[in-house]
């Protein structure tokens, strides 16, 4: 085995963002943060980062924290807690706190990792990996710091390889033939190609490697700019592509996956991305492997019994196919199709659901029929139910969102009780 000396993730603190909102969830996250929404019916979508970051050998972590934490910061510390300050292993969760006068809250991710600098130099790193929190993939991070070091760059920006024409909803760098990035547009209506293909873009994942050093004297510097918004993707990225040394890292290049299938990688930030994201994982075989032993998703595995189904009448069965059933979860003369249940869900008789994504705790009630749909935590479904027919009756009711997925919360199905 190596000396740890050699390796980089060992002297490598990650930095996870998690204080966004993720407005375009919708009342998904109107209780919880983007990154603290469930996912893949046992996890969080922080667990994605932060897995990524222990695989890959990371043992130093921080998460920032800001709006609506609580349900992330219960997770982390139910899920997380089996880091060892002995082994010097650490991940300290940093909510917005009062530690400079003019400012309570984060004002810009740069920002939130500049109020942080003195609980970075007591990591005692040589580099910082900046993560969003809100993105689905399976990568090796150790790669991506092996090149920001043999390339000697000043950052590096984890890029993904998207069509040209979809680029302008990204990010896009502009590179020459070593993958140095020549410019950084944010959405722009004309991409730039990549060198020798010319339908293909490459636009930031919102991951970045700095040698700590460099980038602690970049963030004092940008702490006492009025002009600035204190954003990596703002401020701090477009400047070092002007003035210093910015390289792109494929994500082809780093991507955990079987030889054959495709890098993947998901940012599910509408109802109809989410929806589709976790739906596909039905899928025969699922472009993302959440079965892969050798690179696991972690996340807190709460205690429950397996799921259970149950009454085998043609009209009242308990059956499920092409789907996805966490523990807890009794399945009591339903039929279920191409869904995936989080734990402890309840459905009864006579009732069907299809493509239908049901967060924990969630009761069908009997003689519902429901397709197409997200249903919040704990949302008590009535009986007799029916969406997923009649998209004008959904709407009058319930979030239908641009794809034809209908978002029920249980705040919704009040106010359709009361007939408001």
């Amino acid at each position: 085995m190596p000396h740890t000396r050699n390796r980089l993730a060992p002297r490598t603190m990650a930095f996870v963002l998690a204080g966004g909102r993720g407005s375009r969830l919708k009342e998904l996250t109107n209780d919880r943060v983007k990154p603290a929404v469930y996912f893949g019916g046992k996890n969080r979508i922080v667990d994605f980062a932060l897995s990524n970051a222990l695989n890959s050998g990371i043992r130093k972590m921080a998460i920032a924290t800001q709006y609506k934490a609580h349900s992330l910061i219960r997770h982390i510390q139910r899920g997380w807690t089996f880091f060892r300050a002995e082994r010097n292993e650490f991940l300290d969760i940093l909510p917005a706190s009062q530690r400079y006068e003019e400012s309570t809250w984060y004002r810009g991710t740069a920002d939130a990792v500049a109020q942080n600098i003195d609980i970075i130099d007591s990591y005692d790193v040589d580099y910082i990996l900046i993560l969003a929190g809100d993105h689905i993939y399976k990568m090796d991070y150790e790669v991506m710091i092996r090149q920001h070091v043999d390339t000697h760059a000043d950052v590096t920006i984890g890029c993904l390889t998207v069509d040209r024409k979809e680029a302008t909803a990204f990010g896009v760098m502009g590179v020459d033939a070593t993958d140095r990035i020549t410019s950084f547009l944010e959405k722009p209506s004309d991409p730039p190609a990549i060198p020798g293909e010319p339908t293909k873009s490459l636009a930031s994942m919102g991951i970045y490697v700095f040698n700590w050093k460099f980038l602690r004297e970049r963030l004092l510097e940008d702490m006492e700019d009025p002009n600035s918004s204190h954003d990596f993707g703002n401020d701090l990225i477009p400047e070092l592509v002007k003035l210093g040394k910015a390289q792109a890292h494929r994500f082809t290049d780093s991507c955990v996956r079987h030889p054959d299938a495709e890098a993947y990688w998901r940012d599910v930030g509408t109802i109809d991305a989410y929806w589709k994201a976790n739906i596909d994982l039905t899928d025969f075989t699922p472009e993302l492997d959440l079965w892969d032993r050798e690179w696991p998703i972690w996340t807190y595995s709460e205690l429950t019994p397996p799921a259970k189904f149950i009454h085998d009448r043609p009209d009242r069965r308990g059956s499920a196919v092409s789907s996805m059933v966490s523990g807890g979860c009794i399945i009591s003369g339903t039929e279920i199709r191409e869904s995936l249940l989080f734990t402890h869900v309840m459905t009864n008789s006579y009732s069907s659901l299809e493509r239908a994504v049901v967060l924990p705790k969630a009761n069908i009630a009997r003689h519902c029929r429901l397709k197409n749909v997200v249903i919040d935590r704990g949302v008590q479904v009535p009986e007799g139910l029916v969406v997923g027919e009649d998209p004008e009756v959904d709407a009058k009711w319930f979030r239908v969102s641009a794809g034809g997925v209908t978002l029920i919360t249980q705040e919704m199905l009040d106010r359709r009780a009361q007939g408001l």
